[in-house]
């Protein structure tokens, strides 16, 4: 490779995902460590290294194991301002997931992040019997299978992919309206990555998560077993506890996140779960107190199902024969309910109030930390889970407009029909927010359409005569003005001098279908008759009004009903005469 690089003529050495290169990071990559050679062999050509994921520390490492000490730094704003964070506490998480996805993101593109291979397939599998067009992706699959499935993500709209964290690196599908995590991510830096995959067009979108305390045991767990040094165990146990901390949080969410990469947002951010619905909390210095002395008196031993049993005062035939039922703890904890035990457990290994012992079967074990908690010598005030219901009617899903209407699919349907012609996502012809500037602002004309952001001359040239059509398909009389325009007038004027449609649409240089949209906002202001534009016969004019007349009233300006049912008799254009003819009768 070097010798190829050394007979090349290179301009610069860009770094991709540099914080692979740091030990501190949450990606560490042995091989990135070899990009050290560039300037030691290149000197004089220029570097530039690009994250999106690095904290103070972080870039620290970057510069110096890169060596770019003396390179300028750049550092914009972490803040993804359209994505909605929202973090539940786990009941049933696929059902969670479900209701999530049926509510708010029916028809949507998202990912779905689980911890392991077994856990992506089987929840794949669930989405796809629930009716949730729903595919795997992991490293255990062949490489023609993820590949295979990769391209069905980034061609295909509605896709949900479920997978491990190893799918996302490259992916930049711009409309992934959602990114949800059954499973708790290990760090914050991999929780802002993964979820930054939703929402690249700018428009609204959410990052999900469920978390329970079993999501802590099972890190940890992990963390203990690895084959870590001690240094690089207290570095992941540092990032796991600061990713407890985000999912505990009770103020802005968004705030905290930030935060923690150095990025001040002054103030709440009015866009998380815990700004939309304030975190409530309740001190729980007592019921704490009979946790954790409970752990203390059942010999650290035991796990959280077994000590909220003690609690409750469940009698079974383990809790006797280890004589915990005559301990002072058993039954204190009556005034409260399972759920309310095991949110209390959670927070406080948390909290890092109770470790962890797994060479003991994941027993619970005091910390020093507790002491003050014990000796009532401070309080403690812990976040008031929301019962999952209350949770989701406090929630309205984020606005994307008119994104329910029939002109939006329409939209929607003649981008996927140019993007299967041409091979290429359906994000390559416009993305979602280019259609959605399309449907609010109603562009009639070339120069109308031009002005919608991310259509330029080439774009205007290859497909404006495409959406122009099916925009004037769905016009409404309502909405329209009293005069028709320029580009409609020009095609007027010709008409008048005896061009027909075709003439004027080579003299032009447009589709016949749009002359007709020319003719049909003439039509629809009075200026032109409809027998002026199309030859047909009294009774059939009148057949297709009928029809028209009789449409549901969500479809009174849309024609592809009318098309279906005369099965394609009659063209789109003369049928939009006729429409238009039947405005101004009944205007």
């Amino acid at each position: 490779m070097l010798t190829l690089l050394e007979r090349s003529r290179i301009a610069l050495f860009a770094i991709d995902e540099a914080h692979c290169v740091s030990q501190w990071g949450h990606d560490f990559r042995s091989d990135y460590l070899q990009l050290s050679l560039l300037h030691e062999q290149f000197p004089s050509i220029p570097r530039i290294a690009l994250t999106a994921t690095a904290d103070g520390k972080t870039r620290q490492e970057i510069t110096k194991r890169l060596g770019l000490e003396a390179a300028e730094l750049f550092i914009s704003s972490f803040d993804r301002p359209n994505i909605r964070y929202r973090i539940v506490q786990k009941q049933n998480a696929k059902q969670q997931l479900l209701d999530f996805i049926r509510s708010e993101h029916a028809g949507d593109a998202g990912i779905v992040y689980c911890l392991s291979r077994k856990k992506v397939d089987a929840t794949a599998d669930w989405l796809n019997t629930q009716g949730i067009t729903a595919l795997p992706y992991h490293a255990g699959m062949d490489s023609a299978a993820r590949q295979r499935h990769q391209q069905q993500f980034l061609h295909r709209e509605g896709l949900v992919m479920v997978a491990t964290i190893a799918f996302g690196m490259g992916i930049d599908k711009p409309n992934v309206r959602f990114v949800a995590h059954l499973d708790l991510p290990k760090s914050i830096e991999a929780y802002y990555q993964e979820t930054g995959r939703a929402g690249r067009d700018g428009l609204p979108a959410n990052a999900w998560m469920a978390y329970g305390l079993q999501d802590v045991l099972t890190l940890r767990q992990m963390l203990a077993g690895s084959g870590a040094g001690d240094s690089q165990k207290r570095l992941e146990y540092h990032r796991l506890d600061a990713m407890l901390a985000l999912c505990e949080q009770v103020g802005c969410r968004r705030q905290a996140l930030l935060a923690y990469f150095g990025d001040d947002l002054k103030a709440p951010c009015g866009n998380c779960d815990t700004c939309l619905e304030p975190v409530q909390t309740w001190d729980a210095s007592v019921p704490a107190q009979q946790a954790l002395s409970c752990i203390y008196r059942t010999g650290q031993r035991f796990g959280a199902n077994y000590l909220i049993d003690v609690l409750l005062g469940k009698t079974n035939e383990r809790i006797t024969g280890f004589g915990h039922h005559r301990q002072s703890t058993f039954g204190i904890g009556k005034n409260l309910d399972e759920k309310q035990w095991r949110s209390i457990f959670r927070q406080l290994v948390a909290r890092n109030l109770v470790a962890v012992d797994f060479d003991n079967f994941g027993a619970f074990r005091l910390t020093e930390a507790c002491r003050p908690i014990l000796r009532s010598e401070q309080a403690l005030m812990l976040r008031k889970d929301l019962l999952p219901a209350k949770l989701a009617s406090a929630k309205k899903p984020q606005s994307l407009g008119h994104r329910d209407s029939p002109l939006w699919e329409a939209l929607r349907a003649k981008r996927r029909t140019l993007a299967e012609a041409q091979n290429v996502p359906p994000y390559v012809i416009f993305t979602d927010a280019t259609l959605m500037a399309m449907l609010e602002q109603l562009p009639q004309n070339h120069r109308e359409l031009k002005q919608i952001p991310g259509i330029g001359e080439r774009k205007l040239e290859l497909y404006g005569d495409e959406f122009l059509s099916v925009l004037s398909e769905f016009s409404s009389p309502q909405g329209t003005d009293n005069t028709a325009s320029d580009t409609a007038g020009e095609s007027l004027a010709l008409f008048r001098l005896g061009y027909n449609v075709m003439q004027i649409a080579r003299q032009r240089e447009l589709k016949a279908e749009t002359v007709y949209s020319h003719l049909a906002q003439h039509i629809r202001l009075g200026q032109l008759a409809l027998t002026e534009v199309i030859d047909l016969p009294e009774p059939e004019i009148r057949h297709i009004e009928d029809v028209i007349l009789n449409l549901p009233e969500g479809q009174k300006h849309t024609l592809k009903p009318v098309f279906e049912h005369f099965q394609g008799q009659y063209s789109y254009s003369l049928l939009r005469c006729v429409q238009a003819a039947l405005a101004f009768q009944t205007a």
